[in-house]
């Protein structure tokens, strides 16, 4: 009877032993992705001439706000968070728009031409006519240089979001579009009333993609409204506020003006600050999303 119980404590043992090694070895992946971020917002809430010295943890030495108040006391953060945030808003709902429509067309069986333009719109992913050109598009022919429009328009279409919404698009029954044309149902009917909301969860994937893109990018700024100040984006003011910051530290010539410089506006302490500034809107955002960003990834790469 002994001999036979020794296989079953055998077990039972490995049976205890995963949960905690799993266990741990998750702690220990959390703790090392958690730590750079902790670290960042422990830096921009520290005092900036104790920050110089180095070796800070996930909790601030000198608790200090300094950079925070230095950064956020220009009016023209506030603007332009609030061009950043309609530019992010307007693109993504845009996308959305058009590229799941073309994914739809592009999806039916019965359109002839689907296969001709999905390779001509592959092709754009891998040929591409490079900077010069696609400044010379978008300033000269369009005219969109020191304009607003100049975030929306050439960000209304994105292939690869179009193959992704495609692709779970194939993999939904087609009995559920036959049964619409049954009833009566056009086009148009059929994809806002039964595909768009069986797409939610690869919805989601995308806006979260084409909203990350659009708030982070600074880019279009800088090559096409740099020198509109009132067309300038979140991430591009503060890049410009962080090398102003570094080059003031750097005109400090004597040992009182670099101290006062350093207790101010350290460029560490502030560039911290821009990455958190830069970064709550979308934490903020992703809990939401989180739920359909994990089922559309899933069911968008496997499906079709």
């Amino acid at each position: 009877m002994t001999a036979m119980h020794h296989p079953v404590k055998r077990g039972r043992r490995r049976d205890i032993a995963f949960p905690i090694v799993n266990t741990i070895v998750l702690c220990l992946l959390m703790f090392l992705t958690l730590y750079p971020v902790l670290n960042t917002v422990a830096y921009s809430f520290n005092d900036g001439m104790d920050a110089l010295k180095g070796g800070l943890g996930i909790l601030p030495r000198m608790f200090s706000t300094s950079a925070y108040d230095e950064l956020l006391k220009d009016s023209a953060v506030y603007k332009a968070f609030w061009i950043s945030l309609s530019k992010t808003v307007i693109t993504t709902v845009l996308n959305l728009f058009f590229t799941s429509m073309l994914a739809f067309a592009l999806s039916r069986k019965e359109y002839v031409l689907r296969k001709f333009i999905t390779t001509v719109l592959v092709l754009t992913m891998y040929v591409n006519a490079g900077l010069i050109p696609n400044y010379l598009l978008i300033s000269r022919t369009l005219g969109l240089k020191n304009s607003y429009w100049v975030y929306i328009v050439p960000t209304m279409f994105s292939c690869f979001n179009m193959i992704v919404l495609r692709t779970y698009m194939l993999g939904l029954p087609e009995a559920l579009v036959e049964s619409a044309r049954i009833d009566g149902a056009g086009d148009l009917r059929t994809f806002f009333q039964i595909i768009l909301p069986l797409c939610l969860p690869v919805m989601a994937t995308v806006a979260l993609f084409v909203a990350v893109g659009a708030w982070n990018s600074w880019f279009d700024t800088y090559l096409y409204n740099g020198s509109k100040k009132d067309l300038y984006t979140l991430q591009y003011l503060l890049k410009m506020k962080l090398a102003t910051t570094q080059n003031s530290s750097n005109a400090a010539n004597s040992t009182a003006d670099a101290l006062a410089t350093a207790s101010k506006v350290a460029p560490i302490t502030v560039r911290c600050a821009i990455t958190v500034v830069s970064a709550v809107p979308i934490l903020i955002v992703y809990p939401f999303l989180q739920k359909y960003f994990v089922t559309g990834m899933a069911l968008g790469s496997v499906k079709g």
